[in-house]
């Protein structure tokens, strides 16, 4: 050990005597098994080629502190170069990761097609933990706000545009208010109020047209997937229609449902109000993607603590 890390390390005992909630989450993930995923993106014979210069495990993790914070990537850089909690969280490493290596690392999941595994691994780990899906699921989504730039609502940007409009986001509108830019769809579980599956769409695609249910779950949606079928068993809120509005059955059964679904807004409260990542100044849909892989895990290390925490009373 250098003498650096040595005098680093003592002085982070200094914090951790008062509580670091990053070393909290450290302990409850297996890091190792994304080493291999995040390798492959590298050993190939596309163009991309060539080896990561530094660790795997540092770059998945400076994306993770990212989310955390809500920082952006110079600030990323800065805050990881200057807070010892951060360097702790990396691993004490020689070098911190710059703004463009950063943002290199973002494409080549993308590029690469590795965001599934990624989420996988995550997911094998939870159910490892015991953390399986038992009694239910409840599926909800949330907009993710865009730069419309300086167009007129509906305007195509086009490919020569010169703003900073999102080239893929569109518009919508939500009782009579407008929005722009991406929906985060997700099911999470009744049990742990984690996030197990996830899809990113641009803001106009209605919530009823993507279904994250499997076969034998029961599935908890509100009453903007009424009428949509479910791989799932449906557990639907009703809604009246012209001339035929719902009785006292349909009440009482939405009633129910609503108690069940109500903690499908804890996802979207963590991620828009600690992680302020309510709104991406990325371009594409297959960036925004990633950025949502990379919420929908930070999320679930999130909870890990949480549930950690009651569990220790």
């Amino acid at each position: 050990m250098s003498l650096t890390n040595f005098a680093l390390k003592e002085e982070y005992k200094r914090l951790e005597n008062l509580g670091d909630k990053l070393s909290e989450i450290e302990s409850l993930i297996d890091w190792k098994p994304f080493r291999p995923i995040i390798a492959e993106m590298y050993d190939n014979k596309t163009e991309l080629g060539g080896r990561p210069n530094l660790d795997e495990i540092v770059m998945l993790k400076m994306l993770v502190l990212q989310r955390w914070h809500g920082l952006s990537d110079p600030e990323l850089k800065r805050q990881a170069t200057d807070r010892i909690s951060f360097r702790k969280f990396l691993g004490f490493p020689a070098k911190i990761p710059d703004s463009t290596t950063v943002w290199g690392f973002r494409e080549r999941i993308s590029q690469t097609g590795k965001k599934d595994e990624i989420w996988n691994e995550l997911q094998r780990q939870l159910d490892n933990k015991g953390l399986e899906i038992k009694k239910g699921m409840i599926q909800d989504a949330t907009f993710i706000h865009a730069d419309p730039g300086h167009a007129n609502l509906d305007t195509p940007r086009g490919n020569d545009a010169k703003t900073r409009r999102c080239k893929d986001g569109t518009w919508t509108k939500k009782a009579s208010k407008s929005h722009f830019g991406y929906k985060l769809h997700t099911i999470e579980d009744i049990d742990y109020d984690m996030i197990r599956r996830f899809k990113t769409t641009t803001a106009s695609l209605h919530d009823s047209q993507v279904d994250l249910s499997e076969e034998g779950e029961v599935v908890y949606r509100d009453r903007g997937y009424f009428g949509a079928t479910s791989k799932g068993y449906d557990a639907t809120m009703q809604r009246g229609v012209r001339g035929h509005p719902i009785g006292i059955r349909d009440k009482m059964r939405n009633k129910r449902i609503s108690s069940k679904r109500s903690k499908g807004e804890r996802p979207y409260a963590v991620i828009k109000n600690v992680f302020t990542s309510g709104f991406v100044r990325v371009t594409t849909l297959a960036r925004v993607n990633v950025k949502m892989l990379i919420t929908a895990l930070s999320y679930n290390f999130y909870q890990l603590r949480t549930i950690r925490r009651k569990s220790l009373g």
